[in-house]
């Protein structure tokens, strides 16, 4: 599994090799191919098995605020998760994070595309859910402060895709990215909270 999510990753779905996965998984290549008839049967497996460990690893560790809560902590939180989970598996991360920036889905079935787009909204319907505006600067709409908030990350994400994209994620060290992260959110904090 391991060989096979490291391969996609740094070969990407058309140049990974079926032969490269199976000498440093030490397994025969009839092995493979009993299991998976195709290496794009393969690749899909890959990426249920990812979606699967993502949301048993993250998304249902996102605690759902019975209580109203502060949006910059919520981003906070969720990123510790995050790095909880890339802790525990980051060869999942890295194949996930390197089709979504490289903008690789090898012809994938609609019930991946729509399973992926399932897991982003719900993130986001959830996310937003009880948050403590009363901590939002009070000469700026609660609904306004919270869609700048949101810009402002999404702003932060596609600048972070831009970065890497094209690097081998694997030789990426995250922990720079982290720190300039959790800076971020302290920057936001300083502009629209009191």
């Amino acid at each position: 599994m391991r060989a096979a999510l490291r391969e996609f990753t740094v070969n990407g779905y058309e140049n990974a090799s079926t032969n490269q996965i199976v000498e440093e998984a030490e397994i025969a290549k009839g092995s493979l191919f009993y299991y998976f008839k195709t290496k794009q049967d393969l690749y899909r497996y890959l990426i249920e098995y990812s979606l699967d460990f993502i949301t048993e690893e993250f998304l249902n560790k996102i605690e759902q605020a019975k209580n109203k809560i502060d949006l910059i902590e919520k981003f906070r939180r969720m990123s510790r998760l995050k790095l909880q989970a890339y802790s525990k598996n980051p060869d999942v991360f890295n194949f996930l994070g390197a089709i979504y920036v490289n903008n690789e889905s090898a012809d994938l079935p609609e019930e991946l595309i729509s399973r992926t787009e399932r897991i982003k909204k719900q993130i986001l319907a959830d996310f937003y859910q009880n948050v403590d505006t009363s901590l939002f600067r009070q000469d700026i709409s609660p609904e306004r402060v919270t869609r700048l908030i949101r810009w402002s990350i999404e702003g932060y994400e596609r600048k972070l895709i831009q970065d890497i994209r094209g690097k081998k994620m694997t030789n990426i060290d995250f922990q720079p990215y982290w720190d300039e992260y959790h800076d971020f959110l302290d920057l936001l904090k300083k502009i629209y909270y009191r």
